[in-house]
């Protein structure tokens, strides 16, 4: 690891560019925040426990940005679909080509229900779930994976722009007569995130890009490789950065951080080292006899150093037990119990590691 002539490590630099860049030490105003949701695309609601909420990039804006997407989703200024893995996101309908070039998977072998459901929907709908049901005699449980598949092909849109279940599923192209789905290629699509990706991580590599986007590592590779014979990629430490950010670094002065957030298992953050982090989560409760699945994990001073166990459930968690590795971690006990308390509706946790409060 490299150190320059002040004592910093280039790999304090990297996180403490990204934890401006994520804006954890400044926080967003709507303007940054928007360009900060763009590139942090698709949004996600709170794991578990955020059913039908907007989406919400925690701790990183100086305004309750639930309530602010909850406008957006209002406005279509954020839009649903389904994106990596099959997973309900939000985007920016500006970036509509983008994401279906990303992820559409066409109707190559479509059954019979998804094709009565779609013809349907385009003689008919606009049509909610429960006409489409009068309209075929189907249930309710053969009809919604057959939407989702339609749903991932962008054959149909769902316009959820409020938290109502009663809501319409149309033709693609009638609420979007001017996207062209076969505009951009996958690959051209991927060279467009990943440059976004590296500009809020700083660092990262390939493992990390499939980690968040749900995409092949191999198309990754590919991507990466052609950015970086363009110039705009350079490789770092068995990994990649924009070639402006390296030279940046050069001269940067880390930020003095000290913070903790309990940060849950859709955010940005947790979702780009998800790989990383299950196998480390298992090695701090390796052992425990009470339930210890993670529920949130800690960023420390801009690392991630923890995490919250216990049991999901409807309504407040079972709060077993804090896990960390810190070495100075009963120094900071309270802060890191109130940080896991502020996620938790007030809740205090059974445990502190593995000793009963």
């Amino acid at each position: 690891m490299t150190i320059d002539n002040n004592g910093a490590t280039m790999n304090s630099k990297i996180i403490s560019l990204r934890m401006e860049r994520q804006c954890f030490v400044n926080k967003a105003d709507e303007s940054e925040y928007i360009n900060l949701y763009r590139d942090m695309q698709p949004g996600q609601n709170v794991y578990w426990n955020g059913f039908g909420e907007p989406p919400t990039l925690s701790f990183r804006a100086n305004f309750n940005d639930v309530e602010f997407n909850k406008d957006r989703q209002y406005d279509r200024l954020l839009i649903k679909g389904r994106f990596g893995g099959g997973n309900l996101g939000w985007i920016m309908p500006e970036d509509m080509e983008l994401f279906t070039a990303l992820y559409r998977k066409p109707l190559k072998n479509p059954t019979l229900t998804q094709l009565q459901l779609l013809e349907l929907i385009q003689s008919i709908g606009p049509l909610n779930i429960q006409q489409m049901k009068e309209e075929t005699g189907l249930l309710v449980k053969e009809i919604t994976p057959a939407l989702h598949r339609l749903q991932e092909a962008f054959l149909i849109y769902e316009d959820q722009y409020d938290g109502d279940w009663d809501r319409g599923w149309y033709r693609f192209d009638e609420i979007f007569p001017n996207v062209n789905i076969e505009k951009l290629t996958r690959h051209e699509a991927l060279k467009i995130v990943l440059q976004r990706f590296a500009y809020r991580l700083v660092w990262f590599d390939t493992a990390m890009a499939k980690s968040f986007y749900k995409l092949p590592e191999k198309e990754i590779k590919l991507a990466v490789g052609e950015l970086r014979s363009d110039g705009i990629l350079i490789s770092s430490d068995n990994g990649f950065m924009l070639k402006n950010d390296s030279e940046l670094l050069g001269n940067y002065e880390p930020k003095e951080m000290h913070f903790v957030y309990a940060l849950h298992r859709n955010d940005f953050l947790y979702k780009s080292h998800e790989h990383i982090l299950k196998d480390y989560a298992k090695e701090l409760t390796d052992g425990l006899e009470y339930d210890c699945e993670p529920l949130q994990y800690l960023l420390i001073d801009g690392e991630f150093h923890g995490a919250s166990v216990g049991h999901f459930r409807n309504g407040p968690y079972d709060l077993n037990d804090i896990v960390c590795d810190l070495p100075d971690a009963e120094e900071r006990k309270s802060e890191i119990i109130d940080a896991v308390q502020a996620v938790n509706f007030g809740k205090l946790p059974f445990r502190f590691m593995g000793k009963e409060l």
